[in-house]
């Protein structure tokens, strides 16, 4: 429990820089619901374990627990597990812990819960991630070469840049206060992806309910249940106002 805690301590500490970088300058888009569509969610763990279990981990969860959304164990062997990864194992990263922080300055957090922690006043967590996945761009006077509208100065790389191709934010000048202020206007694409843009934000779409359904993976369940709750309910109040109206009417 304190290793849960910590991992979503740290998690919510390396993102919320986007806020004081003024990572609000930047509306977050409304994510696209995909946590009951399993063939969104199958498709949203492929990327995750193709693009993002490589640096980031998620050591609350194990690969078994994707049998949940339909994913056969064979396909997991088959398709998901990296190097001498099983079955019953939980999914860490493959990329070595002081590597990491050489190379961006810090260890890459976990994202088991990220779809939880995220969330703020511009939106819920998943709004958050939809947005920051599509608002990459090159920018060479940073290490890694990429920055990002919804996070200033992150020390990630764009993970799925062949995907989206290079983009450049494009900006308007206001006067605000005596002061020239850029606002954002909308994107000029530099060189093409491997996806159109509207196949990329519909794979995203897929990666975020995925990182959504990961954070609370009885959630489906537990809403069903509420559900089935609320209709028993429903149905022994009518039951047992007829029986107190049968019981008092001689009375």
């Amino acid at each position: 429990m304190k290793q849960l805690i910590l991992s979503l301590m740290l998690a919510c500490g390396l993102l919320a820089g986007a806020h004081a970088a003024g990572g609000e300058g930047v509306a977050w888009d409304k994510a696209p619901s995909r946590v009951n569509d399993l063939p969104a969610l199958q498709n949203g763990a492929k990327l995750f374990v193709n693009y993002c279990l490589n640096c980031h981990s998620a050591a609350y969860m194990r690969f078994n627990r994707l049998q949940d959304i339909g994913i056969s164990e064979q396909q997991i062997k088959d398709n998901l597990l990296q190097g001498t990864d099983k079955v019953g194992d939980v999914m860490k990263a493959t990329i070595d812990p002081k590597d990491a922080k050489d190379w961006f300055g810090g260890t890459p957090p976990d994202l088991t819960l990220i779809a939880r922690s995220r969330a703020g006043h511009g939106g819920t967590g998943a709004d958050y991630l939809y947005t920051y996945m599509r608002t990459f761009y090159r920018d060479p006077e940073k290490a890694t070469g990429w920055n990002n509208l919804a996070f200033p100065n992150v020390a990630m790389p764009h993970a799925l840049w062949e995907l989206q191709g290079e983009r450049q934010p494009q900006f308007d000048t206001m006067k605000s206060h005596g002061h020239d202020v850029k606002v954002f206007k909308g994107w000029k694409q530099v060189s093409p992806g491997t996806m159109t843009p509207l196949q990329y934000d519909e794979a995203v779409g897929d990666l975020v309910g995925y990182l959504q359904w990961m954070a609370e993976p009885s959630q489906n369940t537990r809403v069903r249940v509420g559900v089935w709750v609320l209709l028993f309910l429903g149905v022994f109040t009518v039951i047992a106002w007829r029986l107190n109206a049968a019981f008092w009417k001689n009375i």
